[in-house]
């Protein structure tokens, strides 16, 4: 091979590779606390984006102290990241209120959605011995509440809602502790908050038999959140859908990610959702028909994803 001929493969193999690099879209994705289902999520779409894009797609998962800290790293972002967060707060960043009052900022009302991923769902669990089939009979009975967390102060709200804050007993304990101190009668019940179907709650209706209340439709709409059916059989021993409230969310990005960025990561999502389904069945939770939960703009890439394949969307998405 002449000198000639060696000088032009080299230049092509160096061009290949260039363009292999190219090819690759990174993508940084903050989710939640390392250990939490939600950076579970976060590792298993970060994996499944690798697989269905046959590696053109790289999502490198980044452990986050929550969602408000998600929304504020907008400001010193770019076009690479991938945050999650409920709707309900980008509003209120882009309004300058509650925990973002005096902390606006321009970089919020760029923020877009991409697509829905399993919602915070409220499990309100009772032990069978207990014999609670709804609200009113938790007067007399020791709940375990957890302490800090969403479903803690979710379930607090709610018991003052529904008139029995002053007729239970908040047992001083760790949500961690809520199946054992079920099984060893310690606690009549526990209130949790997570993506369906949740461990602690599997756990508890295998080993010890539990009741997961259903709200009523004053109930539901008492507490202003988001009403969800969690499907017959989806914990042993129940045989009627259960009506609970959410907390949706969402995985979102700014305008300063490309349009085709936004439409491969969207549509592999989608196309890749029954497979990490096989591997935790909270992916069966998620349905395109959640879009009406966001109540925001969604990011053009996305949007032509949506349109393609017929989604309902509304205005504000637009």
């Amino acid at each position: 091979m002449t000198f000639l001929k060696t000088l032009t493969v080299t230049a092509a193999a160096a061009c290949l590779l260039s363009s292999a690099a190219w090819a690759e879209t990174r993508v940084t994705y903050k989710s939640a606390k390392a250990g939490s289902s939600y950076f579970q999520m976060a590792v298993q779409i970060a994996e499944a984006m690798k697989e269905g894009s046959s590696g053109e797609i790289s999502v490198t998962v980044e452990e986050s102290q929550g969602s408000v800290q998600n929304v504020m790293e907008v400001r010193a972002r770019g076009g690479d990241y991938v945050f999650t967060t409920p709707p309900a707060l980008v509003g209120l960043a882009q309004g300058g209120r509650a925990m973002f009052e005096g902390k606006g900022n321009p970089a919020f009302d760029e923020i877009r959605a991409l697509f829905p991923i399993p919602s915070l769902t409220m499990h309100f669990v009772m032990s069978e011995k207990s014999g609670v089939t709804s609200f009113e009979e938790m007067a007399g009975k020791t709940i375990l509440l957890g302490s800090g967390s969403f479903g803690a102060r979710e379930g607090a709200k709610y018991l003052d809602l529904f008139g029995v804050k002053d007729d239970v007993k908040i047992a001083d304990s760790e949500l961690s502790n809520a199946v054992n101190a079920l099984k060893n009668g310690q606690i009549d019940g526990f209130v949790t908050a997570g993506s369906y179907p949740a461990p602690n709650v599997i756990e508890a209706a295998a080993s010890t038999g539990v009741k997961v209340l259903s709200l009523t439709p004053d109930q539901v709409a008492a507490s202003k959140r988001t009403e969800l059916t969690i499907p017959a059989g989806t914990y042993a021993g129940q045989d009627a859908d259960i009506t609970t409230t959410s907390l949706p969310v969402v995985a979102y990005t700014t305008s300063k990610m490309d349009e085709d960025t936004a439409y491969a990561l969207t549509k592999t999502y989608w196309e890749t959702k029954a497979d990490m389904a096989g591997d935790a069945k909270w992916w069966d939770g998620v349905s395109v028909e959640m879009l009406a939960n966001i109540t925001s703009q969604i990011h053009p890439g996305a949007l032509r994803y949506y349109k393609e394949i017929g989604a309902a969307l509304s205005d504000a998405h637009m």
